[in-house]
C-alpha cells in the first residue's frame, strides 16, 4: 500500500485516494485476530501493525479501559460515556513515529448533537491526560464537526485544528475514520475525504485509543500500519511553510525564550535560532560572535564563561517592555519546544570544535527531540560531525552564494534542506526544482517583503525564512483564499483565546476569506495581523481584538474580547525575579502563596525602586485581594 508523503511539517491539502480506503476495507475484512504491533525497528512501511474486528467476546489482550463502559457486542468495541464531564476512553498498543489508524466508527446514542468520538492519537498507557485526538460529531457538518483537539494536562481542552463534513454523520450510520500521523503532522479524513491537517505533541512511549464523551459509539475494523516519514519537500502548488527567524524577531528580541515563544505561538512550522558554545563549553542561544550587540554585555562568547553569557539581559536593547529576558540556553529552548509543535531549525555557528558540535547534538537526542528539530550550519566540518555523531538528526546546508552543483553538494552531506540566501536563489530559480527532484527541500532567508514572499512562491520554495513571521502566514491565508469571482469577504477573529494572564503574550490575529485587506486592532490601535503583545504592557480587565476584511465583494468585521488577569502563580513569578533583599524576597513568595494580601504589599511598596514596576505589581496585587 502507498502513501501520500508529506511535508515534515505539516500535511498537504490533496485528498487520499479512493483506492486508499477500498484496500484498507479489504484488508480489515479478511483479517479476524488481534495482530501486535511490531517492533518500530522492525517495521516498513506498508507494514501492518495491528488488525482487530472484535470477533471474540471479550476485550481483545492489550485493550484497556481507563474511563466509561467499553465491552465487546455483536462483533463490535462498544463504548459507553458515563455522567459528567470526563470523557470515556480506552487505550490499545503503541503509536509508531509515522502510522496510519483506521476504523470504522458508528454513533449509536447521543445526548445532544454537540457529542463527540473518535481516536486518541498519542496518549500515555495507562489513558491519563494529556493526549490528542481526532474527532467527530454526529452533526459532523457543523464547522467545528470534525476536530483534532488536545486534553491539556490540566483537564482543560486546546481545539486549535476544526472543521465540517458534507455528510452528517448521525446516529446508526457507519463512517470510516483514516488519521495520518507522519512525526507531528495529522492528516484526518473520513470516507476517504480528507478534512484536516494539524500538528500535535508526541510522546515517547505513547499509546492510541478510543474516546466518547456524551454518545454511545461502536468501532469496528481497526488497523493500524506503519508509513513513510514525511518529506521536506512540499507538494505542487503548496505554499511555504514558514520559518520565524531567530523566533518572532520583528515583535521580540531575537534568539530569546519570548521570541520563540511568540515564534511558536502565532503558527509558525518552524523555528530558527542560532547556537555557540561559551568558553567553558555551555551551548547558549546567540547569532553574533559577540555578546555586544543585544545585551548589555561585551566580548566574545567562545571567550566568555557560560554563567556570565546566561545571566545578560537579552531583552532590553529591542524594548523596555522585554527587560530581564536573559541570553538564553540551549537546554532552556529545547524544554520550550516541548511546549509547542514547532519544528526547531537550529542553525550551528561555526566555526564550532566536533566536540562543541556533539554536546548540542547530544543534548537533543537526551530531549527525545530527533523528530522536532534540523540541524543546519554553514560549516560543512559541523554539519560532519554532526552526522557522524547522530545520524538520525536531519541536516540543513547554509548558503550565501549557490554552489555550482547544489544537488550534488546535498546530497555529499546527506542534507535534507539546501537553504541560500533569497537574492542568490532568484538569480538561478531552476535550481529548487532540482534539488526538490532530488528530494532536497529549498528554505530561502531572510525574506520580510510580500513580494519577495510571491516571487518565491512561484519558483517553489519549500519555506521561507522570515523575521514577520505573523505577517507571512497572514499573506499566505489571504492566498489561499483568493476566489475567481469576487465574493463578500468573512473574517474570523481566531486569537487570543478569551482569557491570558499579565505575564503571557497575546496573539492577535484574524483569518479572513475573499479580502484584499486585512485590518486587525487591539482597542481600537491597529496591530500587526499575527502580532504578539506582551500582556504585561496591558491594563488588567478586558480588551477588544477588532478586524476588518475588505474585498471587490464588500466588508466584513469581527471582534473578540479577551480578559488579561493575574493569577497568584503570575505575580508569584513576578515577584521572584525582583532584586530583593532574601529575607523578603522569600517573604513575599510565601504570603503570596498563602494569600496573605497586605504583607506582601508592605513588602513590594518598601523594597521594589523602580516605581512603574511596583505599581503595576501593586495593582495586580489589588486585582488578587478583590479590590
Amino acid at each position: 500500500m502507498t502513501t501520500t508523503r508529506r511535508r515534515a511539517v505539516r500535511g498537504t491539502a490533496a485528498a487520499l485516494a479512493g483506492t486508499l480506503l477500498a484496500s484498507t476495507l479489504a484488508v480489515a475484512a479478511t483479517t479476524t485476530a488481534t495482530v501486535p504491533f511490531a517492533a518500530p525497528a522492525a517495521a516498513e512501511p506498508g507494514d501492518v501493525l495491528l488488525t482487530e474486528s472484535f470477533d471474540g467476546d471479550a476485550l481483545p489482550e492489550g485493550w484497556t479501559p481507563v474511563l466509561g463502559d467499553w465491552q465487546v457486542r455483536d462483533g463490535r468495541l462498544v463504548g459507553d460515556a458515563p455522567d459528567g464531564s470526563s470523557p470515556a476512553r480506552i487505550v490499545f498498543g503503541q503509536s509508531a513515529e509515522n502510522y496510519r489508524l483506521e476504523a470504522t466508527l458508528r454513533f449509536e446514542s447521543v445526548d445532544n448533537a454537540s457529542r463527540w468520538a473518535g481516536a486518541i492519537l498519542d496518549v500515555a498507557p495507562e489513558g491519563a491526560a494529556p493526549w490528542w485526538q481526532a474527532v467527530l460529531r454526529s452533526s459532523t457538518t457543523a464547522h467545528n464537526g470534525v476536530e483534532i483537539a488536545q486534553r491539556t494536562p490540566a483537564n482543560a481542552w486546546n481545539v486549535p485544528y476544526t472543521a465540517s463534513a458534507p455528510a452528517d454523520a448521525a446516529t446508526g450510520r457507519d463512517v470510516r475514520l483514516s488519521v495520518e500521523v507522519q512525526g507531528a503532522a495529522v492528516t484526518y479524513a473520513l470516507d476517504g475525504r480528507t478534512l484536516l491537517e494539524g500538528r500535535i505533541d508526541r510522546s515517547r512511549d505513547g499509546a492510541l485509543g478510543f474516546v466518547t464523551a456524551g454518545a454511545t459509539v461502536s468501532v469496528d475494523d481497526v488497523t493500524v500500519t506503519e508509513i513513510e516519514p514525511a518529506s521536506y519537500v512540499g507538494d505542487d502548488g503548496e505554499l511555504p511553510v514558514t520559518v520565524a527567524h531567530r523566533g518572532y524577531s520583528s515583535v521580540a528580541p531575537e534568539n530569546t525564550l519570548a521570541a520563540v515563544t511568540a515564534g511558536m505561538r502565532t503558527g509558525a512550522e518552524y523555528v530558527e535560532i542560532d547556537v555557540h558554545t561559551t568558553a567553558d563549553g555551555l551551548p547558549v542561544v546567540l547569532h553574533d560572535q559577540t555578546v555586544d550587540r543585544t545585551t548589555e554585555g561585551s566580548g566574545d562568547v567562545a571567550v566568555l564563561p557560560g554563567a556570565q553569557v546566561a545571566a545578560l539581559d537579552a531583552g532590553s536593547w529591542f524594548s523596555p517592555a522585554f527587560a530581564g529576558q536573559h541570553l538564553p540556553t540551549f537546554a532552556q529552548v529545547l524544554d520550550l519546544l516541548e511546549t509547542g509543535s514547532s519544528t526547531l531549525l537550529l542553525e550551528i555557528k561555526g566555526p564550532e570544535t566536533s566536540a562543541e558540535v556533539e554536546r548540542v547534538v547530544d543534548m537533543v537526542v537526551e530531549a527525545g527531540l530527533e523528530d522536532r528539530v534540523v540541524l543546519q550550519s554553514f560549516d560543512v566540518a559541523a554539519l560532519r560531525s554532526a552526522r557522524e555523531h547522530a545520524p538520525q538528526i536531519p541536516r540543513g546546508l547554509l548558503r550565501g552564494s549557490l554552489d555550482a552543483d547544489p544537488v550534488a553538494v546535498a546530497q555529499e552531506l546527506g542534507a535534507v534542506m539546501y537553504n541560500p540566501s533569497a537574492t542568490a536563489l532568484l538569480a538561478r530559480p531552476g535550481v529548487v526544482a532540482d534539488l526538490n527532484e532530488a528530494g532536497i527541500a529549498v528554505m530561502p532567508y531572510t525574506v520580510n517583503s510580500a513580494a519577495d514572499w510571491a516571487r518565491l512562491t512561484e519558483i517553489g520554495v519549500d519555506g521561507v525564512i522570515t523575521d514577520r513571521a505573523g505577517a507571512f502566514i497572514g499573506w499566505k491565508q489571504a492566498r489561499e483564499q483568493e476566489a475567481p469571482a469576487p465574493a463578500a469577504p468573512t473574517i474570523e477573529v481566531v486569537s487570543p483565546a478569551e482569557g491570558v494572564e499579565r505575564g503571557g503574550t497575546l496573539v492577535v490575529a484574524a483569518s479572513a476569506t475573499d479580502a484584499d485587506e486585512v485590518v486587525v486592532s487591539l482597542d481600537d490601535e491597529p496591530v500587526e495581523n499575527g502580532a504578539a503583545i506582551v500582556a504585561a504592557d496591558l491594563a488588567l480587565g478586558e480588551h477588544t481584538v477588532s478586524a476588518t476584511a475588505r474585498g471587490a465583494g464588500g466588508e466584513a468585521t469581527a471582534e473578540r474580547t479577551v480578559v488579561v488577569t493575574v493569577t497568584p502563580e503570575g505575580l508569584r513569578a513576578r515577584v521572584a525575579v525582583l532584586d530583593l533583599p532574601p529575607g523578603q524576597l522569600v517573604g513575599a513568595l510565601s504570603a503570596i502563596e498563602a494569600g496573605r494580601w497586605e504583607s506582601v504589599r508592605r513588602t513590594l511598596e518598601k523594597f521594589v525602586d523602580d516605581a512603574a514596576t511596583r505599581e503595576r505589581l501593586l495593582e495586580e496585587l489589588d486585582h488578587l485581594a478583590g479590590r
